[in-house]
């Protein structure tokens, strides 16, 4: 998991958050709303597809327009098999860990699991 997760606001523009997925080049960010509650997670390849590819505006387009809402998230204390399930059961490659303390990451569940459980994944 990667702790200490940057986050972006809803209104916040594409942009900024491109500049905040950069330092410490992390793929994805945790939309928040200005209720503090999770409005979903928008990733780079988001940016890249929606915004760039279609000749948006990044400083124009927010983070909210492009927000997945998808309500899957990690909770505290499930076993690295459970998490990459919901991974797989979602085919989602990240999610938030709540209370948000983080970002899970296929690589992060890899290297966590056990060498002949990381077999059975391939």
């Amino acid at each position: 998991m990667i702790p200490n997760t940057e986050c972006i606001g809803a209104n916040e523009s594409v942009l900024l958050a491109a500049h905040r997925m950069a330092e410490p080049a992390v793929g994805a960010l945790p939309v928040f709303g200005q209720d503090e509650h999770r409005k979903g997670v928008l990733t780079d390849r988001d940016i890249v597809t929606k915004v760039l590819a279609a000749d948006k505006d990044p400083v124009a387009t927010t983070a909210d327009e492009l927000a997945q809402r998808e309500s899957r998230h990690h909770r505290r204390g499930r076993r690295g098999m459970e998490v990459l399930r919901t991974m797989s059961t979602h085919k989602v490659r990240r999610l938030p860990a709540l209370t948000l303390v983080g970002m899970v990451a296929q690589a992060d569940v890899a290297r966590a699991l056990p060498a002949p459980a990381r077999r059975g994944l391939a």
